[in-house]
């Protein structure tokens, strides 16, 4: 008898609570509203988006895929990820891309773990400012809340200066 598989996005994504448990990782799983932006993500969750992690596919002139992870609060800033990256050219990874990378997670809720992406995690030197963060759990209605340090630790995370501050008035990004 073969086991009946819930629709993606229906629960956390199995794999990353599988990993999390095997990584020693302390978590807690969150269900909330279906939310599809970050920062709608951190308000359902009553968390200041500065908590919560924004993963955004790219990929680099060699076709390698990274996971760049910025606060909800900001934006992935190409440029300087390109610097972090030590290539010429970063660009946002396509919606079919996306799915090929996460196929078992909707579409931009990837969780930032290099072993259940195969991707290479790079974030924001502000994700490292909290004691834990929250991300999204592979749906738009579940979130992981975990130790940031044990979570650094085990998914190999780099870091570096990627995100364009929305905290600025207008006109000083002008």
């Amino acid at each position: 008898m073969s086991a009946v598989k819930s629709p993606v996005g229906a629960e956390p994504y199995p794999g990353l609570l599988r990993w999390l448990r095997a990584h020693d990782v302390e978590h807690e799983v969150h269900e909330h509203q279906t939310t599809i932006t970050a920062r709608a993500t951190a308000r359902a969750e009553g968390i200041d988006p500065r908590r919560f992690a924004k993963c955004v596919g790219i990929a680099t002139a060699d076709g390698s895929v990274v996971m760049a992870v910025v606060d909800a609060a900001d934006r992935l800033d190409l440029r300087k990820a390109s610097v972090v990256l030590s290539t010429d050219l970063v660009r946002l990874l396509s919606e079919a891309e996306l799915l090929t990378v996460a196929p078992e997670c909707e579409i931009g809720t990837w969780p930032p773990i290099d072993e259940l992406v195969g991707a290479r995690i790079v974030a924001d030197f502000a994700v490292r400012e909290d004691p834990e963060i929250s991300f999204h759990a592979g749906s738009h209605r579940f979130t992981v809340h975990v130790d940031r340090a044990a979570w650094e630790r085990e998914s190999h995370v780099t870091y570096g200066d990627l995100a364009e501050r929305d905290d600025q008035p207008a006109w000083a990004r002008s």
